[in-house]
């Protein structure tokens, strides 16, 4: 293998991005896995993430095995497992990150358009065959759908694993309430490797260089070097301008796409997949759906095997058996967090049999049919809420695909914000819980809305998906009755008999009731939701969201919960 570090990349507007080669030694011209971002290409994977790191080695000890691991980066492919199949690995630090200089604005048109043109350097060297994919983890996830919104020539396949598409839906307003992931993650895994840090950030274990530039700006220069993020969302509540300038051009995107998604990855990695998978105009798309953490999947050969099978296909012109792969691969999962591999035609699933649980008030129940009585409940608006609950199961029950909620819903304010949680019980009432992407608690699914954000989208609504414009608020009037219809994002488990299925309306992020953890590169513990909370007091004031909510069910205000069920 052959490695060139820091090759120049020049952009249209005398910017020079850095970026490292690492190729086959014998002369040719080969296929270019590129990915572009902001996490430094000169940090080691062990040193920048060393909890991740160890989780992963201890297991999945594949995903580590076969490499001398010294050129591990994050959420990016190694080198040293797809140099020998004949591939070209181009890691470009982006804008104002690692040793580019710049401005950061992340997942900006300007960002984009720096990615694209290194698609097209990428494609035009001497030792590509001018066929370059996109192959990383959720930040080099998400940038794939914007790149290939631009549509470059020698752009020929992408494999977005485990990333968000619509940043407002997706990213930074779940249900239009403002999570505050961003401003944490952006001092944890951005600014630390900004360039300018010079000699204080860490060095390159291959090269001994810095990371960060050889320039040792100071804090404040390095401030103007970029854009507050946490900021520049909270300034923007709504789907506006700013959000759609970071979001895919649906009808763009033709290239190939292999979208892989995490059922326990509700903050940030799953709806971009399923919904990019569903909206891509491209002829050429499947989906792929895991459990796990959101990292080690892609790194072991479960992963790796997939990849390369797609891309070996659309970039080598190889036979992999790709042209029988179903258009959609799911891990089916089971409470024992066990998985099992099944291929389907389509998502949803076809036959899918969508099936109503009507919430009971009286009885904090969940049942077959609406109660002929009506009913009410209140919460505290900003407290845990209330629960519903199926009797046992009287068999194994999958669900699996998208879920929603109708719900009819009076506050004492002006408004509301409903988090909703769909949990499973086994019989001695302990809760179902899984290792989703990040947090080793996640539940069943997870949906939100703010009651303000009610209006839909009637042409990409669905009875089992609604879709919220997220564009014009309408306040409450206290004492009034609102039908709401609220998303749920996809989930899939195998209910074994004599368990239960729940739903909590809540006001506020659920919170599992075992020990909090954390990982190295967070700054939040993690208590069921990871990092993707909702805590932000100038988004949730107590004045507006903190009254009485009532929650009314049966007679002609029918709420109600839709599964996806998956017949045996």
């Amino acid at each position: 293998m052959l490695v060139e570090w820091d090759v120049p990349i020049e952009v249209d507007d005398g910017t020079v991005l850095r970026a490292d080669v690492f190729r086959p030694e014998a002369e040719g011209r080969y296929p270019v896995i590129l990915t572009y971002g902001p996490y430094a290409k000169g940090l080691s994977f062990q040193e920048g993430y060393p909890s991740a790191w160890e989780k992963m080695a201890a297991d999945h000890p594949d995903a580590v095995a076969g490499s001398t691991n010294r050129y591990q980066n994050w959420e990016v492919v190694d080198p040293e497992k797809w140099v020998p199949d004949g591939y070209v690995c181009v890691r470009v630090d982006s804008r104002g990150a690692g040793r580019s200089p710049g401005v950061i604005d992340v997942f900006s048109p300007r960002e984009v358009q720096d990615h694209v043109l290194c698609v097209e350097w990428a494609g035009e060297q001497e030792w590509s065959n001018g066929k370059v994919g996109l192959c990383g983890i959720s930040y080099f996830a998400i940038n794939q759908w914007l790149v290939a919104s631009r549509r470059p020539a020698h752009l020929a396949a992408v494999c977005v694993w485990e990333g968000a598409a619509d940043w407002y839906r997706d990213s930074t307003y779940h249900g239009g309430i403002r999570t505050t992931f961003w401003d944490h993650w952006y001092g944890m895994q951005v600014s630390s490797v900004q360039y300018g840090l010079g000699d204080a950030g860490p060095r390159n274990p291959n090269t001994g260089v810095n990371v960060c530039g050889d320039e040792n700006l100071s804090e404040e220069e390095r401030a103007a070097n970029r854009v507050d993020l946490g900021a520049s969302i909270r300034e923007h509540p709504l789907d506006d301008g700013y959000h759609r300038d970071r979001s895919p051009d649906w009808d763009n995107v033709t290239v190939p796409v292999l979208s892989a998604g995490n059922w326990g990855g509700q903050g940030l990695h799953l709806r971009g997949n399923t919904h990019g998978y569903l909206r891509a105009a491209s002829q050429e798309k499947w989906l792929e759906m895991h459990g796990d953490t959101h990292w080690s999947l892609f790194y072991a050969d479960y992963g790796v095997s997939l990849q390369k099978r797609f891309f070996g296909h659309f970039l080598k012109n190889e036979d992999t058996g790709w042209k029988e792969q179903p258009p959609v691969q799911l891990q089916i999962r089971h409470v024992d967090s066990t998985f099992t591999l099944r291929h389907e035609e389509a998502w949803p699933i076809p036959r899918t049999r969508w099936t109503s649980l009507y919430l009971d008030a009286a009885h904090g129940s969940l049942t077959p049919e609406p109660p002929a009585t009506p009913g009410s409940v209140g919460y505290d608006g900003m407290g845990d809420g209330v629960m519903f609950e199926t009797p046992p199961l009287p068999a194994d029950t999958e669900i699996t695909g998208p879920l929603s909620a109708k719900l009819f819903v009076e506050s004492s304010t002006a408004d509301a914000d409903l988090f909703l949680v769909v949990r499973v019980f086994s019989p001695d009432g302990t809760e179902v819980t899984f290792q989703g992407a990040l947090d080793p608690n996640t539940p069943v699914a997870q949906g939100w809305l703010r009651a303000s954000h009610r209006k839909l989208d009637d042409e990409l609504s669905r009875p089992y998906q609604p879709y919220h414009t997220h564009d014009d608020p309408s306040p409450l009037v206290p004492g009034s009755v609102y039908e709401l219809d609220v998303e749920i994002l996809p989930t899939c488990l195998v209910v074994p008999e004599g368990y239960r299925i729940a739903l909590a309306v809540r006001g506020r992020d659920y919170v599992h009731d075992g020990p909090a953890t954390r990982l190295s590169n967070l700054r939040n513990q993690m208590t069921g939701c990871g990092p993707f909370v909702h805590d932000d007091p100038h988004n949730r004031p107590a004045e507006v969201f903190g009254g009485r909510i009532t929650l009314h069910t049966g007679g002609d205000r029918p709420s109600r919960l839709l599964l996806p069920e998956i017949p045996r």
